[in-house]
């Protein structure tokens, strides 16, 4: 008798299939609900954003806190609306808002939470708390905006806003997701590394009114955001929001330096515009508003402007000549106005009353000897190789290029070479006297403010630098700080050498600038007047004190101010003695730098 059992076998098997697959079939097909109890409670990825660093200035003052700020956020399958006009009366918004702002979700996604309303302050959000309950989908996000408790030092600071589409192209990290904010200018930019903190992510259950039903799995899943690093700034708030205050109304710059360092204590970009009005809900009106001005109170001018050095620069000549032993002390020239012209001072002058009395036809002489050295029977390939042996020296000086402060978009301002003559002119078709205007700072020669403090710092050091830079300590811990700005840079100029320019630039001072003269504080400095062929000229000064010891170095540009022993030398002179001694002993001084009338 043949063995039966593998036919029933496999004739009970496939009873029981068909009976779980009918009955599967009901319950995928026939009956809901499961489906309805399976929606009834779902799980809810919240990302929780950090707090992005504080700023203090350097003396400990909070330069930069956070705000609160809620986006409201939404599910677009779970949401529902009953009355349509009351929604709206109650979130303030339009019905073409609610239609764009929901397809621009869906299009998203119609299962992940996406923004609905961006920064909703604490105020509105108190307001509307209570009635979220009534919309499925909508739920709120805690982020935070920036804010400023002094309205100072805005374009060293920087500013934050939402990631661009191609900033998010270019995000390696995978950190950002669309509506993330970032660092977009000054600091915040370029230590937003630091500042951005480490995002958390939150796993709750919600049923399908929205309802917290608590944590999933008891919060197992979850992850805590990390605070980012608070940033110590090399900024002095005291003298940041002084020297606003004496640059209100006017166009121009100033950076202090603390020579020894290389930290900045002052950066200012006049205009300025508060930093509280680019946070919130307002930025882009505001921020609309502030680039359409014509006064252009976004533009970074101690980093972006560049401007002909003017006067300054001769002490730059007058150190290349005194290394390369074709200038000393006593060398002696006549002030002859045929070669350009000058003011009135006596004549002839050696190397310490040319610095002193700024004469222009010195430098005129001094630098055709820098330049010709007669190494070329050729003249003008003598005078090609003579500028770029010159050109060589000028760089070393910080000029011509990025010093590498903490700060984007930097400029690099210009030192003109050989090949950018050959451009305009062509090869072999230019000598000295096309470019003799080098001598006296002008030309084709562009600085930066900032670098012109540099050089500030560079002559109060008699000869080196540390790249100046904005930070002076990450988290408290000053050895925190980038290396490369704790590395000294040498301009090749001996140490001796500043000895005699340094007592003429406080010679100086008694002759152009006697504005600066602060009693019982020896400051040196130079005045320069910067040509301007589109109006009045600029006024110049740079300026450390005190003199055998320095502890600041400043630059001051006071566009169409005129001649810089007024406005520029006066504002340095105010800076240095608030930051000395945090105090003003001259009044009528501050009162004609406030008023502003320079040129009259």
């Amino acid at each position: 008798m043949n063995d039966q059992r593998p036919v029933a076998i496999i004739i009970f098997i496939f009873l029981v299939g068909l009976v779980l697959l009918t009955k599967l079939f009901m319950i995928q097909v026939m009956d809901d609900s499961f489906m309805k109890r399976a929606e009834r409670n779902a799980i809810q990825r919240v990302v929780d954003h950090p707090y992005r660093g504080l700023v203090y200035d350097r003396n400990g003052k909070l330069l930069v806190y956070n705000n609160p700020i809620f986006d409201l956020m939404i599910v677009p399958k779970e949401f529902e609306v009953g009355d349509t006009t009351r929604f709206l009366e109650l979130f303030k918004i339009s019905k073409e808002e609610l239609i764009a702002s929901y397809d621009a979700a869906r299009k998203y996604s119609s299962v992940k939470p996406s923004t609905f309303i961006k920064q909703i302050s604490t105020n509105e959000f108190a307001r509307i708390q209570d009635f979220l309950i009534d919309y499925p989908g909508l739920f709120i996000m805690t982020r935070s905006v920036r804010s400023y408790p002094e309205p100072v030092a805005a374009h060293a600071l920087g500013y934050i806003g939402e990631i661009s589409s191609r900033q998010l192209e270019r995000d390696s990290s995978d950190y950002y997701v669309q509506g993330d904010y970032v660092g977009l200018s000054g600091m915040e930019r370029f230590y937003e590394d630091q500042l951005r903190g480490e995002k958390g992510v939150k796993y709750k259950m919600v049923n399908v009114r929205g309802v917290d039903k608590g944590p999933f799995k008891d919060g197992e899943y979850d992850t805590a955001s990390v605070a980012g690093h608070n940033v110590n700034s090399s900024i002095d708030m005291d003298l940041q929001q002084y020297g606003e205050k004496l640059m209100m109304g006017k166009t121009g710059s100033v950076v202090a330096i603390e020579p020894k360092t290389g930290e900045i204590l002052s950066m200012i970009s006049a205009p300025f515009y508060d930093p509280n009005s680019l946070t919130g809900s307002d930025f882009g009106k505001n921020y609309t508003a502030l680039n359409a001005l014509e006064t252009k109170p976004l533009f970074n001018r101690p980093i972006m402007a560049t401007y002909p050095p003017g006067s300054i620069f001769k002490i730059v000549q007058s150190l290349i000549g005194l290394q390369e032993g074709i200038l000393t002390p006593e060398t002696t020239y006549a002030c002859n106005r045929s070669l350009v012209a000058c003011h009135n001072h006596p004549s002839p002058v050696n190397l310490f009353g040319a610095i002193r009395n700024s004469c222009n036809p010195y430098y005129h002489q001094a630098f055709r000897r820098i330049i010709n050295q007669e190494v070329s029977s050729n003249t003008y390939k003598d005078t090609e190789i003579g500028l770029n042996a010159w050109r060589e020296k000028v760089l070393k000086f910080g000029l011509g290029g990025e010093l590498g402060v903490d700060m984007p978009n930097e400029k690099k301002g210009l030192v003109p070479n050989s090949a950018y003559y050959d451009h305009y002119y062509g090869n072999g078709r230019w000598k000295y006297s096309t470019i003799y205007s080098l001598s006296i700072g002008q030309g084709e020669l562009l600085v930066t403010p900032l670098q012109m403090a540099n050089l500030a710092a560079i002559f109060a050091n008699k000869g080196y630098y540390y790249t100046p830079h904005l930070i002076r300590a990450i988290d408290g811990d000053k050895s925190k700080i980038p290396a490369e700005y704790q590395i000294k840079h040498e301009v090749g100029v001996d140490a001796h050498h500043f000895n005699m320019v340094q007592n003429a630039m406080a010679e100086a001072l008694y002759g152009t600038a006697q504005r600066a003269i602060i009693k019982d504080i020896e400051v040196a400095g130079k005045t320069g007047t910067a040509q301007n062929p589109h109006g009045e000229d600029h006024s110049v000064f740079i300026a450390f004190a005190p003199k055998e010891d320095p502890k600041i170095a400043i630059a001051v540009y006071v566009e169409n101010a005129g001649w810089g022993g007024r406005a520029a030398a006066s504002t340095a002179s105010l800076m240095i003695e608030k930051y000395l001694r945090d105090s003003i002993s001259r009044p009528e001084l501050e009162e004609y730098v406030i008023a502003g009338n320079f040129i009259y």
